[in-house]
């Protein structure tokens, strides 16, 4: 009795320090995030008002990001949050997902072990370089990669002795026996170059995120894997390409983007958007259609996730859809196609990514998204009124004109708020990271003054949530980073512009060819880690071939959009699934019209130059 009494006071122990632990990462990343956003918009003050730059707030916000990035990676892995395919993990038996998750868990653990120890040289590298602005070493910035790595790796063997039990060593025992055959393979394959990456890059990269490995590991693991079997450059090398791409301050938009989208829900913008739309067009028969789609348009590419920008807007609609008996295979499915739809929407955080990893103009990118994506989405709800909408009921009497109007003035603050943005970046009056914080601002201001306040402690929760996700994007993009190396320095690369170059028909064969090759990459990797991996590689083979870069930007993204919302395969569409609280198997034989609908506009829009830049 005792005993017991002993271990139930350890346990409550270890929980009680547990949760301290992870209170404390919430609050230091919730500070770091604070301090961005102060910092930025004290230097957008002091320049615009003041005229008297702070010279040192950029240099403070990319060692902050350094550390932002890596702490939220963390959180993402605690709070199992990083991106990873379960499709084909889910329709095993139970026994089977227990012994893989624990194995994806061991593959994880190694990735990470494996970047420690060229972090710590890298940290010593970097401790005899400065920061000129602010005066301090730069052993400073290289520090956080040293933290996160050593956070994420102690979270996974938490999780993995906590939650696996008994699986684990089965599933690490697999594990090892899977990545010594690929050893092996690589061993044999090492002198043939070609060869080589591919097993790599395509077979044991596909295998791994086909298991549920997350995006991001399943990419450090080949990265590592090839690194070491070709001894073709130290490993130390991963780490400067991490803090490469952690540290570039075009994507600080990326966790400042994440925050505005959850302050959309906190500070209620989102609902008064959505009270005006349903007002305006719901009441008409299949008009709820409208009002998602328009949901979507209005709201898409401000919070940095798709599947936020859906869970913004999806439960205001679906429940009263659902009401009028409106079939949920079409419901599911054209959730999903509007998903697809607006990946090129701006403020989009996939524009931001393909002007940072390819120098394309980010100001043209969003100035030519957002008239494809309203072509997409006309489609969308034509064909949404064609097959479904007429056969909907009414959902209650027509609001009158006085009402309206009362919900059109309610929720004009918060209508503006994309529109500001986007006219912001667009005429070059801030950066895309500077408008992302006064957007910041804009909405913590207008929550308080104009819709009624709201909780400091919803305000952090969504500051913390938003450090996560922000993290689970960001680690994807820096290890995509050093994978892309890597795949140029092996004279990939060269191959890939090769064969796409040999492509009959020219520039629209390479076109036809990149779009359907993103549309299979979306379905399995997700857009991000694609933009990074592939754009420095396509985008030179577009410009030998006179296609620019913004109209090869849009085609690309908007491919890839498709590929995500696809199934069986697609992440997004299963995620809409969750979020609408329906059943995928509905819209499996209805969501293809819709697709094939998509496709065809991507077409014309590829097809047709002047599609692609939004000059109609």
């Amino acid at each position: 009795m005792l005993t017991d009494k002993v271990l139930l006071g350890t346990e409550r122990t270890r929980g009680r320090f547990a949760r301290l632990a992870d209170a404390g990462l919430d609050a230091a990343s919730v500070m770091l995030l604070a301090c961005e956003v102060l910092v930025l918009f004290a230097g957008i003050v002091a320049r615009g008002i003041f005229l008297h730059p702070l010279i040192w707030s950029n240099e403070f916000a990319q060692l902050s990001f350094v550390w932002l990035s890596m702490l939220g990676a963390a959180i993402a892995v605690r709070d199992d949050r990083h991106m990873r395919m379960t499709a084909f993990v889910d329709r095993l038996p139970s026994g089977w997902q227990a012994r893989l998750r624990a194995g994806t868990d061991v593959v994880q653990l190694v990735v990470v072990l494996a970047m420690i120890g060229p972090s710590l040289r890298f940290l010593e590298v970097e401790r005899q370089s400065s920061l000129s602005q602010l005066g301090v070493s730069g052993g400073w910035e290289a520090a956080g990669l040293v933290v996160g790595f050593l956070l994420i790796a102690a979270y996974l063997v938490r999780d993995m002795f906590r939650h696996r039990g008994a699986e684990l060593w089965r599933g690490a025992l697999g594990a090892a026996a899977i990545v010594g055959i690929a050893w092996l393979i690589g061993l044999g394959l090492a002198a043939d170059t070609l060869a080589e990456v591919i097993f790599v890059f395509v077979v044991l990269l596909f295998a791994t995120v086909l298991v549920g490995v997350p995006i991001a590991f399943a990419f450090g693991l080949c990265t590592v894997f090839y690194l070491t079997v070709t001894g073709s450059a130290p490993l130390a090398v991963i780490a400067s390409q991490v803090e490469q791409g952690t540290s570039s301050i075009i994507l600080l938009a990326v966790p400042l983007f994440v925050l505005l989208g959850g302050l959309l829900t906190v500070t209620r913008l989102a609902p008064a958007m959505m009270r005006f739309l349903t007002e305006l067009v719901g009441p008409v028969k299949g008009g709820l259609f409208y009002v998602l789609i328009g949901g979507i348009l209005l709201v898409s590419g401000i919070s940095g996730a798709k599947t936020a920008d859906l869970a913004a807007v999806a439960p205001v609609v679906v429940p009263e859809m659902k009401r009028q008996k409106i079939d949920e295979g079409h419901i599911l499915s054209v959730v999903s196609c509007c998903g697809a739809m607006a990946e090129t929407i701006p403020p989009s955080i996939v524009l931001i990514i393909i002007g940072a990893v390819t120098g394309t103009s980010i100001s043209a990118l969003f100035a030519a998204g957002l008239m494809p994506a309203v072509v997409l989405a006309v489609i969308l709800a034509l064909l949404a009124r064609f097959w479904v909408g007429r056969h909907a009921v009414a959902s209650g009497p027509r609001a009158g004109a006085r009402q309206v109007l009362g919900s059109f003035v309610y929720g004009l603050p918060a209508l503006v708020l994309p529109f500001v943005i986007r006219f912001c970046v667009i005429g070059g009056i801030a950066t895309a990271t500077e408008v992302a914080t006064i957007g910041t601002i804009y909405a913590i201001i207008l929550g308080v003054v104009f819709y009624g306040g709201f909780k400091p402690a919803a305000l952090y929760e969504s500051a913390a949530k938003s450090v996560g996700l922000a993290g689970a994007i960001m680690f994807i993009i820096a290890i995509a980073t050093a994978m892309s190396w890597t795949l140029t320095q092996s004279g990939f690369a060269d191959d890939i512009t090769r064969l796409m170059l040999a492509l009959p028909g020219g520039q629209y064969g390479f076109l036809l060819g990149s779009i359907f090759l993103m549309i299979v990459l979306g379905s399995i990797l997700e857009g991000i880690p694609i933009l990074v991996l592939f754009g420095p590689i396509l985008f030179p083979i577009a410009r030998t071939l006179h296609i620019g870069d913004v109209r090869y930007g849009i085609i690309v993204i908007l491919a890839m959009g498709i590929g995500l919302f696809a199934p069986p395969v697609g992440l997004g569409y299963y995620a809409a699934g969750i979020i609408t609280d329906i059943d995928p198997n509905k819209g499996l034989g209805k969501i293809w019209g819709y697709l094939g609908a998509l496709v065809a506009g991507l077409l014309v829009i590829a097809l047709v130059p002047w599609g692609s830049v939004g000059i109609f």
